[in-house]
């Protein structure tokens, strides 16, 4: 098995060392699984649970105070689940599994995705705040009120406008080849300093992710730019063209800037070999094989 997985686009981390250990880790454990679904599954577990990276335990935190979990996940078939705005849940990609495999659906929200992940044995309740994230919050003078109120908050908080001093947007994803079929995954805590039940990205088929016959991508990055150009599809669809990983990913990325100018990056693995590509200050990745 081939895993190729990163840990988001954004600055460059305090500490890059260890961060890069657990990277790593993840990609080895997902290159040890059975199946491409079960590596990318098991890839992006590993970082929902670090708390280093924006997706389940430590994820970012909404204008409500709450952190609400994102993922999704795609096979080669085109077998898609997706699950979104889910508090309480760390294991945001087993949630996608279970909408792929258990449902009739591509995506569930909110309470109810949560209650389908505990009837599916996907552990919910659990405390996804650090006390890093608490403290950040908390000195960011949180709003009361409702929406309007919230929104008037967020102004200067939330992503990369003049004022914003929200943190890093920093995604974690993989994609997975057994030399035959491909998996994607992407998961998120979303963006720090969002409006409540804001969703990005990261669930939207052909945006966060994507995957076809020809190879997967994970996305990372704005959000709402990402799904303004269908960043993850785009990666793909020039592997469909004939172009190898490294190039699809490049591509993608400079057209996103092209489009946006906001920053985002992308992760490409294709039958002839595994690409990234940036415009952001950083995005650590790592490919592992299994031994």
């Amino acid at each position: 098995m081939r895993v190729m997985a990163h840990g988001g686009a954004g600055g460059v981390p305090d500490e890059p060392a260890p961060r890069q250990a657990v990277l790593d880790r993840a990609a080895e454990t997902g290159a040890a699984a059975a199946t491409p679904l079960n590596a990318v599954e098991s890839t992006v577990r590993t970082l929902e649970s670090s708390p280093r990276f924006n997706a389940g335990v430590g994820g970012a935190v909404q204008s409500d105070g709450v952190v609400r979990t994102d993922a999704g996940v795609m096979t080669s078939d085109r077998a898609v689940g997706a699950a979104c705005s889910m508090p309480g849940v760390e294991h945001a990609v087993s949630v996608a599994r279970v909408v792929m495999r258990e449902t009739p659906h591509v995506l569930l929200s909110g309470d109810h995705a949560v209650a389908l992940a505990e009837d599916f044995g996907v552990e919910t309740d659990v405390d996804l705040l650090t006390d890093g994230t608490r403290a950040e919050y908390e000195a960011a003078s949180p709003p009361d009120g409702g929406p309007a109120e919230h929104l008037d908050w967020l102004e200067t908080r939330f992503g990369e406008g003049p004022g914003s001093n929200a943190p890093d947007h920093d995604t974690v994803g993989a994609i997975a080849s057994d030399g035959e079929t491909f998996a994607a995954a992407t998961s998120t805590g979303g963006r720090s300093f969002a409006l409540a039940g804001r969703v990005g990205d990261v669930p939207q088929v052909g945006s966060g992710f994507f995957c076809t016959d020809v190879g997967g991508a994970s996305a990372t990055g704005a959000g709402e730019d990402i799904v303004r150009v269908t960043l993850s599809r785009h990666a793909v669809d020039l592997l469909a063209d004939g172009v190898d990983a490294e190039t699809a990913a490049d591509r993608a990325v400079a057209a996103f800037d092209d489009v946006t100018g906001s920053s985002a990056g992308v992760i490409v693995l294709g039958e002839a070999g595994a690409g990234s590509a940036f415009n952001a200050e950083g995005m650590q990745t790592s490919v592992a094989l299994e031994k």
